[in-house]
Formats: C-alpha cells, sequence, structure tokens
C-alpha cells in the first residue's frame, strides 16, 4: 500500500472501485505525507484530518454500495479563498482570520455531492493577489522542486500540494494566471476555464471579471475529471452560462492530426529564460510530429495586456474590498470610538502590503477625474485584446506559448520589485481578460526546475485543450516526474 498518495485521480478511481484500497487507506496514505513533508512545503493553511477521514469512511460506503463517481474517496486540498461551511477560509488575510463561513461554494458543494475528500485549505497570496505566495499573512509556501524557491500563485499551495504528493488534486483560482502559473512552476498540470463554466458562488471576490475556479492535477485526466464535476450553471452566479452539461474526458486519447496550431511571437518576451524557451519550443516540435499544423500567428495587443489588466484587477479588487470595513465580519479595531477612525485602522492592520497596494491603484483609477483616462480606457483595450483573439482564432484551433517567462524563482528575490513581479503574469494574463480558457502541462526542466506549454483556446474550447494537452502528455515523460523530498 506504498505511495499511495502518488496516485492519480483515474488510478484511484480504478483501485477504489475494485476495492484493491479503502477511501480510508488512500486519505490516512495523503496524511501520512503531509505529516513527513509539510513542515518544509507549507501548502497548507487549514488542515483537517478528522473531516477527512470521516468523508473518506462515507465514500466507502458509497463505493461498496455501488454508488460515486470518478471523484469519490479522492483527496483533495481546496484553496482558502472558497467557502468551506464550518472550515476556515481566510483568503491567507489577518482581516478574515477568524471567519467560518455557513455554507459550501457551489465548486466545493459539487466535489462533496461527488462524495469528495477535504484534507484541508490550501495556501495563497493574500486575496489571490500575488505571483509567488510570499504575500499569505501566514507563511510562504515553498516548491517541491526546490525548497528556496517559490511555488507560484497565488493557488502555490494547491500546485505545491499536488507536486509534493500530499493531495492527490486541488482546486485553485486564476485571475491573470493563478492555476496556469504555479502549476508551470510546480510540475503538475492547471486549467483555468471560460469565463462563467464554473460558478463563482462562494469564491470570495478579487476581480469579479476575471476570477474563475479551476483545477490542478498530476495529469490532464485529472484535471478533466474534476472540471465535469465542477463545471456547469448555477443560478446563484449571474455570470455563470447556461450550457448542456460535457464529458471533458470523451476526446482525450484522440490524436490531434491536423489540429491547427497557432505560435504567438508576443508571448515569446525579451528576457525570457533560454531553458524555458527551449523547452516550449521543443513542445511545438513534438505537437508538429504528432500530426498537428503549427503556424505562427501575431497578437499585437498583447503588449497592451499587462498595463490593461494592473488597471482592471486593482479597480475591482479596491470595490470588493470595500467591504471589509470591520462592521459586519473579519477582523475589526475596536480601540476607539471613532467610526472613521476603526475603519482606517481595521484595513491598515488587517489587510497585508500588496493588498493595500492594489486598493490604492484601482481607487486611484476609478476616482473623479482619473476613471476615463485609465478605467474606461483599459476596458476599451480590453475589447481590443478579445478581438485579437477572436480573429486568430478564425485561423487556428488553439494556441501554443510558454506559461511563464521564467522558472521559479528564489523566495524573497523579487518581493522588493512589484513591477518585476507582476511581469511574471505577462503570458497568462491575457486569457483572463479575454475570458478565454488555458491550460499549463509540463514540458520539460531548465537547470532542474519544471517548464511549463500552455494551450489557449477560443470561448468553451476546453475538450480541444485537454484533447491536444493529453496527446502530448502521452508523447512525453514530464508529466510523470516526482520532486525528491
Amino acid at each position: 500500500m506504498a505511495n499511495l498518495n502518488w496516485l492519480s485521480i483515474q488510478e484511484a478511481h480504478a483501485q477504489l472501485t475494485s476495492r484493491q484500497i479503502s477511501s480510508v487507506e488512500l486519505t490516512q496514505a495523503c496524511l501520512d505525507r503531509i505529516d513527513a513533508v509539510e513542515d518544509r512545503v507549507q501548502s497548507f493553511l487549514t488542515l483537517t484530518p478528522e473531516i477527512a477521514l470521516s468523508q473518506a469512511a462515507d465514500a466507502d460506503r458509497m463505493l461498496a454500495a455501488g454508488e460515486g463517481g470518478p471523484l469519490t474517496g479522492v483527496p483533495v486540498q481546496i484553496k482558502d479563498v472558497m467557502c468551506t461551511e464550518g472550515v476556515p477560509t481566510t483568503c491567507a488575510s489577518r482581516m478574515l482570520e477568524n471567519f467560518v463561513p455557513v455554507y459550501n461554494a457551489t465548486a466545493v458543494e459539487r466535489l462533496m455531492g461527488q462524495g469528495a475528500v477535504m484534507l484541508g485549505k490550501g495556501n495563497m497570496d493574500e486575496f489571490a493577489m500575488g505571483s509567488s505566495c510570499e504575500n499569505s499573512a501566514f507563511h510562504p509556501t515553498r516548491n517541491p522542486w526546490d525548497l528556496d524557491r517559490v511555488p507560484g500563485g497565488s493557488s502555490g499551495g494547491a500546485a505545491a500540494s499536488v507536486s509534493a504528493g500530499e493531495a492527490i488534486y486541488a482546486l485553485g483560482s486564476d485571475t491573470g494566471g493563478s492555476v496556469r502559473q504555479p502549476a508551470a512552476l510546480c510540475g503538475v498540470v492547471g486549467l483555468k476555464p471560460t469565463y462563467g463554466l464554473v460558478s463563482r458562488y462562494g469564491l470570495i471576490a478579487f476581480a469579479s471579471s476575471l476570477d474563475q475556479i479551476g483545477p490542478v492535477g498530476r495529469s490532464v485526466m485529472d484535471c478533466a475529471l474534476a472540471l465535469n464535476a465542477i463545471a456547469g450553471h448555477d443560478p446563484r452566479d449571474a455570470t455563470s452560462v447556461r450550457r448542456e452539461p460535457t464529458d471533458y474526458t470523451a476526446t482525450l486519447g484522440q490524436d490531434i492530426k491536423g489540429m491547427r496550431l497557432g505560435v504567438p511571437e508576443e508571448y515569446f518576451v525579451d528576457g525570457m529564460d533560454s531553458g524555458a524557451r527551449k523547452a516550449v519550443e521543443e513542445a511545438v516540435s513534438t505537437l508538429e510530429g504528432l500530426g498537428a499544423s503549427v503556424r505562427p500567428v501575431s497578437l499585437p495587443t498583447t503588449r497592451y495586456a499587462l498595463a490593461c489588466y494592473y488597471i482592471i484587477a486593482p479597480s475591482e479588487c479596491s470595490a470588493n474590498l470595500a467591504r471589509y470595513d470591520g462592521v459586519k465580519y473579519g477582523y475589526s479595531y475596536q480601540d476607539t470610538n471613532d467610526m472613521w477612525e476603526a475603519m482606517e485602522k481595521t484595513r491598515e492592520y488587517g489587510f497585508g502590503p500588496e493588498v493595500t497596494r492594489r486598493v490604492m491603484l484601482g481607487t486611484y483609477a476609478l476616482s473623479s477625474g482619473y476613471y476615463d483616462a485609465y478605467y474606461l480606457k483599459a476596458q476599451q483595450a480590453r475589447t481590443l485584446i478579445r478581438q485579437d483573439f477572436e480573429r486568430v482564432f478564425q485561423d487556428v484551433d488553439a494556441l501554443v506559448t510558454p506559461t511563464s517567462p521564467v522558472t521559479a524563482f528564489k523566495i524573497g528575490e523579487k518581493t522588493g520589485d512589484p513591477v518585476q513581479m507582476y511581469l511574471i503574469d505577462v503570458c497568462t494574463l491575457p486569457v483572463n481578460i479575454a475570458g478565454l480558457p488555458g491550460l499549463s502541462v509540463p514540458c520539460g526542466f531548465s537547470d532542474g526546475l519544471p517548464v511549463g506549454m500552455q494551450l489557449i483556446g477560443p470561448h468553451f474550447s476546453e475538450e480541444i485543450l485537454l484533447r491536444t494537452a493529453h496527446a502530448y502528455e502521452a508523447a512525453t515523460e514530464w508529466s510523470s516526474a516526482r520532486p525528491e523530498i
């Protein structure tokens, strides 16, 4: 029964349904692994072993009765930005340090409805604002491939837990690359679905027009199985799209002969890590060898995406975080009789420096006299970026790009330079601006650190991305690599 914690969802499901193993045994294997490495990786904010073992026992009863699905009895980590009934949901912030929701987010509810087992809540950058998982108010998460390096962010806990074998899969959220970028830096698979495909109900908001929940897995199949569970219309989310249910595993295993893939030159940016560039270029050649038709394409408005994002996202963050006033819930400064001082001190002590920075940026961009010059202009640029994608998708089925221009960097290396940190997301954030699906799959190593290849498709083209990534994964060995920790 050794190494059960390294099973994929698919492998775990096969062994659970054949009764070779029980969910309690699988869950205990993950908890044992957490005991062994968590003090070094620090991918969790809250561990829930009692809940996990109770859910595992329930799952075993379901399986014994011939009930359940592919996720029944399979342990998962949930990013601490999704509400979990009776379990603290902190957003890695002092502001919500003691917040315990009375309901589950829809995505969590759907996993629980399938009999999933929750190991705990994953660490993240505070309120999902960051690219390194260093902005957590509680502790940074470390990359299992090199404990002196970051795992990426903001879903750093999700990617690190899967990479380190602590969880079979995880749920993260992606506002500008926060599932895909850490997946790339930790050598796992991460999927950001089309905006509106997965309900945002119960996802604590950062930037409401950009946020999307997505899975992190050890394989493309794992992400497809998780997406099957969490996708679908939710009347509680006004942005949730009505679509016929899709089995995202149905086309996995089909070849990609004749698939038209575009390689946008703008994503191979100046200053890109040479080893990462080489790995992605070799991955493109592999896809070509599998029968795909590859051609260069251009997305000229990509150059405006970073500036556009860092106006829209902070503006929405400024509006969303205005609710944390020390009155209704969350941290509240009490040592004053003055209402305005109480609100000011609540935010001063409740929010960390990166959240404060973005709230100030957004408030400035939305303020009188600057709204037209910044926010309105950013929304106009957003339209042009989306139209750029629509134009190029008339000629290709999907795009192939690097996920990140760099591999995992040292902890503390970029914290003093916010602009350098923001540049890390240059390849991922255009996807969120346009509301498109994006997927990162491991494609090699640079100096011993994982590199990710990103696939981008038109709206609701998850099947194309998963099929392409699955074909690539089957032709290479990168997804089977494990860190020595």
